[in-house]
């Protein structure tokens, strides 16, 4: 286990709510690396899938900060996902992705060509700069590889931490006033398709505030903003069904927060599936079966969303200080 992931485990949220985790879906791993102290507030994680894994992703912010996403379209060579990489730092911080890279080469994890392998790792950013104090502090090579690192290290189904941990350390809510965070949640499917389990993991860094009827959340303050999700499952999927699946998720971010998808977010949620299991389909709608893999992957993002606001811990440093979010109206 890496320093920055002992700190995230002693430090971070270590309840562990009703809602599940991601590493619910057999083979999926996380693991973080984050720093706090000196002017840092930031972090990576990693969610390391088995080998094998298809995946994609769908981009709704107009502010995104992203690394490989165009490698994940359906009509590309690659359909294979070795990792992903959530990190602080905005654009500097995708250089994490380089480490994350490293890690898998080293492991022989990758689309092989004459020589060697090329790990595809996709990767996405918030915008936490400057939140520990220092402008320069942002994630490096080194930190995406010790966030892999962990991910390795960690037994299958272990436990995700929660709230100020990985990329969710510098996170913020409600336009920089409240303390975001990180969170994960499961959903398992029903009658014959009970053996397919969605989760999702989050990195709550929203311009808005947990979604409340009636209620309108003014955007004063910092305005550089972003919510990222993993959303992985056991199913068997094409890239193009794993696409379809980001798309369908991106309506539970927009059933927990309020606004999203705005011009200056980076809203990007990622569909991962290790194909390990087969969806029973409906005679009568053949297609039933993979709606409701979709309609769970929305429900999992919008609990792994509330889960890191619920899971935020207070932090002050020269900066400022962030609050956790009261649950009110602001």
């Amino acid at each position: 286990m890496s320093q920055g992931a002992t700190q995230g485990r002693t430090q971070g949220s270590t309840d562990v709510g009703s809602f599940g985790s991601i590493t619910d879906v057999p083979g999926i791993r996380v693991g973080q690396a984050q720093r706090r102290t000196d002017g840092w507030l930031t972090g990576v994680s990693v969610v390391l899938p088995p080998p094998e894994t298809i995946g994609s992703v769908d981009v709704r912010g107009g502010g995104p900060g992203t690394h490989e996403t165009d490698a994940l379209d359906p009509s590309t060579m690659v359909s294979t996902v070795d990792a992903v990489a959530l990190t602080g730092g905005s654009a500097y911080g995708l250089a994490a992705a380089g480490g994350v890279q490293r890690w898998c080469e080293e492991n022989g994890r990758g689309f092989r060509v004459p020589g060697g392998v090329v790990p595809i790792v996709p990767a996405a950013a918030i915008f936490d700069l400057g939140r520990g104090g220092d402008f320069s502090a942002r994630p490096t090579p080194d930190m995406g590889y010790e966030a892999a690192l962990d991910a390795a290290s960690s037994t299958e189904g272990a436990d995700v931490v929660r709230g100020n941990v990985g990329a969710g350390t510098g996170a913020a809510l409600g336009a920089g006033r409240f303390k975001g965070g990180l969170g994960t949640a499961s959903v398992r499917l029903t009658g014959e398709n009970a053996h397919i389990v969605v989760g999702a993991l989050a990195v709550v860094n929203a311009a808005g505030i947990p979604w409340q009827p009636g209620v309108r959340a003014p955007l004063a303050g910092e305005g550089l903003n972003t919510t990222l999700a993993v959303v992985a499952t056991n199913a068997r999927l094409t890239v193009a069904e794993a696409k379809r699946t980001s798309t369908a998720a991106h309506a539970g971010m927009a059933r927990a927060l309020n606004p999203v998808h705005t011009l200056a977010d980076g809203d990007t949620i990622f569909t991962l599936a290790t194909c390990a299991e087969l969806l029973v389909p409906n005679p009568a709608m053949p297609v039933a079966s993979l709606i409701e893999l979709q309609s769970a992957a929305a429900e999992a993002v919008r609990l792994a969303i509330l889960d890191g606001v619920a899971c935020a811990e207070a932090v002050q440093t020269p900066a400022g200080t962030l609050l956790p979010f009261p649950g009110g109206p602001l």
